[in-house]
């Protein structure tokens, strides 16, 4: 019997089965019509929506905040994917084309083989490995040894987020070595980069936009620098989905005071000039570092005359 290690909890078990019982009653002849009409094509949306939804509770959760509203928002919400989950599997029984049972231990198994490192193979010797890019590396030639898909990068779903995909793609390459050496190269790269998105811009403008050609060099070499710009992130050890969603979240919260602010003097956005709304934005940061000044004043009406 192998040991446990010192520390670990064992944690309480999910009654998987009782959600996939419970998604079975809403679909029987007496249960609920609409249950009974979804399909696995409906389900996709509702996969995304709900995956959506808990890595949004995620980010309020390492964001700062209340922490137990945004635990208790997780909790909700992962429910909420649980049910897909449930829901998936259900109908993949009725199809005659999925258990449950064997989904779990599926799983279960694939990730004991992912971590020889923690649970060697029958008499086999425990393989240590140094740090995290080491067994990430391990990861990636193991799942190449095993066949587990037909070339590196095939395990990075297509639909994915472009910026989330642009960093699994690196993570997996780099996982085989195909990397930069280190994060200061990556910046470098980004500067190449915005030198030859400017390059395109001028030769854009000297052809007055009107070239169809111009228009895509332009757009390939944005795409460069963001692909870079993800990369970079990685290297620094940041998710560049996840910091692009906080810095989402910031631009949100501040355009918020901005809008609360021009409300509080009876204006709307249509009626304020982009003088004064940079001035609302300036005090919405300052209020955010603990350095508020007083909200700007309200332009006169001169000014807004000026402005129109």
């Amino acid at each position: 019997m192998g040991t446990r290690r010192v520390g670990y909890r064992k944690p309480s078990m999910p009654d998987l089965g009782k959600l996939i019982d419970l998604v079975a009653r809403l679909r029987a002849p007496d249960g609920c019509p609409w249950d009974r009409e979804q399909g696995l094509a409906d389900l996709r949306a509702y996969l995304v929506e709900e995956s959506h939804e808990a890595a949004a509770a995620l980010d309020r959760v390492t964001g700062g905040g209340d922490p137990d509203a945004a635990w208790d928002e997780l909790a909700g919400e992962l429910g909420d994917l649980l049910f897909q989950v449930a829901f998936v599997l259900r109908l993949g029984e009725e199809a005659g084309r999925l258990d449950a049972g064997a989904v779990v231990d599926r799983i279960h198994d694939k990730m004991i083989a992912r971590h020889p490192h923690v649970f060697p193979p029958e008499g086999g010797e425990r393989r240590e490995l140094a740090d995290a890019a080491a067994v990430s590396r391990a990861w990636e030639r193991g799942k190449l040894e095993r066949g587990e898909s037909a070339t590196l990068l095939a395990g990075v779903p297509t639909s994915l987020p472009a910026l989330l995909a642009a960093y699994r793609l690196t993570q997996k390459a780099a996982g085989v070595g195909f990397d930069w050496p280190d994060a200061a190269a990556v910046l470098d790269k980004v500067e190449e980069e915005i030198g030859e998105l400017r390059a395109e811009l001028a030769a854009r403008r000297a052809e007055d936009g009107a070239a169809a050609a111009a228009d895509a060099a332009v757009a390939e070499e944005l795409g460069d620098l963001l692909f870079t710009v993800a990369n970079l992130g990685r290297k620094l050890g940041f998710d560049p989905e996840a910091v692009l969603a906080a810095a989402n979240a910031k631009f949100r919260r501040r355009f918020g005071v901005v809008e609360a602010a021009l409300a509080a003097r009876g204006r709307g956005l249509a009626d304020a000039g982009l003088e004064e709304m940079d001035a609302l934005w300036e005090a919405a940061k300052d209020g955010e570092t603990g350095t508020a000044a007083p909200l700007p004043a309200q332009p006169s009406d001169d000014a807004d005359a000026d402005a129109d």
